[in-house]
Parts: C-alpha cells; sequence; structure tokens
C-alpha cells in the first residue's frame, strides 16, 4: 500500500510554485495599481499587503512544495539546506510563470484606472508592476538599488532560514507562513525607499514582462532611461546566498554542534513524528 505521506512529484511541486506565488503577485501588485491609479490607500497598506500576500501564498503551496515563492530563497535552500540543485532552474521557471500570469490578470482588471491615470502608460504607472529606483522619484541610482536588493534579501533569507530552522524556536501551531509575511512586512516599512523591495526575482522579471507586453514600452528600464530589470534578479540571488551565509555562520553552525541554551533561556520544542515545516 502507498503511503498516504508520500510527498508528491515534480509536477506537482511546480504547480504549487506557480500557484503560490500567483497569489502572492494578486495582493502585491494589486494593491500598488490600486494605489497608485486609484489613490486608495498609501504605502502602508502596500506593505501589508505584500506581506499577506506572501503569508498566502506560502499557505498555499507550502504542503506541496515547500513554498519557496521566490528564486532567491530557492538558490538559498539549494546552497545551505540540501534542496535538490536539479529542482532550482524548474522552481524559477514556475515562480515567473506565476507572477506573470497573476500580473496579467491585474493589469486586465485595472484596464481603466491604469489608463485614466497614465494613457500613455509611461513610467508613472510603470511601478505598478515593477521596481524602480528610489521608487521612481527618489535620488537613488543604479548600484544605490544594486545594494539595496542585496541587503534587503539577505535580511529576509537571514530571517526565513531562523524561522524554518527545527533546532532553533520555530513557530509552532502552523504559524510560520503569517511570521514570514510579517516579515515581509517589516522589510517593506524599513527597507522600502531606495528600491521598491523587490527582493524577489520573480515578484520582478514576471510583472515587468506582463507589463512590457502590454503596452509599456520602456518596461526594462528606469526612470533615467537605463537598463534596470537585472538589479532585482541579480541582487536578490546575491543577497539571498549571502543572507543564509550568515545565518550558517552566526546561529546555524551552532545549533548544530548541540549547544545548550543559556540557562533561563527555553530548549526549543521537537518537532511532531513526520512533520515538514514549509519553506517560503
Amino acid at each position: 500500500m502507498a503511503d498516504p505521506r508520500r510527498l508528491p512529484g515534480l509536477t506537482a511541486e511546480l504547480a504549487a510554485e506557480f500557484a503560490g506565488t500567483a497569489i502572492l503577485i494578486l495582493f502585491g501588485v494589486g494593491v500598488v495599481a490600486q494605489v497608485v491609479a486609484a489613490d486608495i490607500g498609501n504605502h502602508d497598506s502596500i506593505s501589508w499587503a505584500w506581506g499577506l500576500g506572501v503569508t498566502f501564498g506560502v499557505y498555499t503551496a507550502g504542503r506541496i512544495s515547500g513554498a519557496h515563492l521566490n528564486p532567491a530563497v530557492t538558490v538559498a535552500l539549494a546552497a545551505f539546506k540540501g534542496f535538490s540543485w536539479r529542482k532550482v532552474l524548474p522552481y524559477c521557471v514556475a515562480q515567473i510563470a506565476g507572477a506573470f500570469v497573476a500580473a496579467l490578470v491585474v493589469r486586465w482588471n485595472y484596464t481603466e484606472l491604469l489608463h485614466a491615470a497614465d494613457p500613455g502608460l509611461t513610467i508613472k504607472t510603470q511601478g505598478v508592476f515593477s521596481t524602480l529606483p528610489g521608487n521612481g522619484s527618489l535620488p537613488v541610482g543604479l548600484w544605490g538599488a544594486f545594494r539595496d536588493q542585496v541587503i534587503g534579501t539577505a535580511i529576509l533569507l537571514f530571517l526565513i532560514f531562523a524561522v524554518i530552522d527545527e533546532l532553533n524556536t520555530p513557530p509552532g501551531a502552523n504559524l510560520a507562513p503569517l511570521v514570514i509575511g510579517l516579515i515581509v512586512v517589516a522589510i517593506g516599512m524599513a527597507w522600502g525607499a531606495d528600491a521598491g523591495y523587490a527582493i524577489n526575482p520573480a515578484r520582478d522579471f514576471g510583472p515587468r514582462l506582463a507589463s512590457f507586453l502590454t503596452g509599456y514600452g520602456t518596461a526594462w528600464q528606469d526612470q533615467y532611461g537605463r537598463l534596470y530589470f537585472w538589479v532585482p534578479i541579480v541582487g536578490p540571488l546575491i543577497g539571498g546566498v549571502l543572507g543564509g551565509a550568515l545565518y550558517e555562520v552566526l546561529v546555524g553552525r551552532f545549533l548544530r554542534a548541540g549547544e545548550k541554551p543559556e540557562p533561563g533561556r527555553l530548549p526549543p520544542e521537537p518537532p511532531s513524528p513526520g512533520e515538514r515545516s514549509p519553506a517560503p
């Protein structure tokens, strides 16, 4: 008899990554469209909607694929947590595809408002779909934005590794997706000014491609006309590996070495038999 707990195959994992990333983008890009095109909401609503989008996306895909939803997460998990390198490219493609399709839905739904706010579909509303240095208006250069993406994604992966590490103090009662969503909210509130906190190559490239194919001719450039699309791809991939490495050096290796907690600190609760914590 087949084991009912047997993990699904790669096709199911890719479908879950597609669906989870699509959920993330429906909320994230959707809220930016609402703020920019309809003037409903503000920076705080954007931060919260992105964080909730991550939470719902992780709950959607976590059981099947681990809910990476982000190529930077996938690469970091392969580098440090034993995730199969042969699955990295398929996962990344599924994540980009989910982001692309979800961005097309947002583009279609907000067609009237986007054209009313920006008839020429210019840089004015391009930020609905993809990030820009200084959020399109602040004096941040190309390399400043690149630096920001490396740092922001390093923070993200450092904290994700802390949350999913069963030797540390992982959230109980299946609350890890909520905690990871709150990490994204916090990054948005503290690290959003320089480059719009993409911290996710799929989140930026998928919607950027969707906007280009639906009328945004300058989608690959920033407000200064410089080729920019590579910044929220390369920066997060480097930052994710950096954040994972820092966690392993500063925290993870000591936990695996069996160091006892200081007197007065509660030891982590052991995971239940067969329990598998989702990775975002």
